[in-house]
């Protein structure tokens, strides 16, 4: 399967690290990551352009946030409407725009490259509390220059060992997701179980 998106970026190049971009910031399931580490390895192999691939790769993440933004805005009102019927939900949900307006613009900025994984749900989730679009915009273009900077660079420094950097990249970023959601939500059973 990883072969398949190799040769995708080797024969389109940047239009392909757009769409993927685009795509897995929409939480299709694209090996995004694996994807620009191969177009930094074809950079420094001469076969890709430095400039193209990280432009394509970034503004199609930068576009991929915003359609996620967008559709939590829009869809925003029917889900919080639907939350509100219960009286439990209702205070679940305004725990939950209190943590988007105190630390809404650290979540966007870490989710796209740190937590990468969450990043679609952050922009559901963003859009829908009423996070101001010009402060997801700059958190989201900041946190997008370091994960497309960060990929496509190891890509091109490693890329004489690409297939054992992406197993190494791959397993530590599922795992920094999963430990974080899981001290998450073992702080927000903690905080339940005290506030009982």
């Amino acid at each position: 399967m990883a072969d398949l998106f190799f040769a995708l970026v080797s024969d389109w190049g940047a239009p392909a690290l757009a769409l993927a971009t685009f795509l897995s910031c929409l939480a299709v399931p694209v090996p995004t990551s694996m994807m620009m580490l191969a177009a930094g390895a074809f950079i420094a192999s001469g076969d890709l352009s430095f400039g193209p691939v990280v432009a394509a790769a970034f503004f199609g993440a930068l576009l991929g946030d915003q359609a996620g933004f967008g559709i939590g805005r829009t869809t925003g009102g029917m889900l919080t409407d639907w939350l509100r019927r219960s009286p439990a939900r209702t205070k679940l949900l305004a725990q939950a725009e209190g943590f988007m307006v105190q630390r809404g613009a650290l979540a966007v900025f870490l989710s796209r490259w740190l937590f990468s994984p969450l990043g679609p749900y952050v922009n559901l989730l963003t859009g829908a509390a009423g996070m101001r679009w010009r402060i997801f915009t700059l958190m989201s273009a900041a946190g997008e220059v370091i994960w497309v900077a960060a990929y496509v660079g190891l890509g091109f420094l490693f890329y004489e060992n690409l297939g054992s950097l992406a197993a190494i990249l791959s397993d530590s970023v599922g795992l920094v997701t999963s430990a974080t959601i899981m001290l998450l939500t073992g702080y927000a059973l903690l905080r339940h179980a005290r506030a009982r």
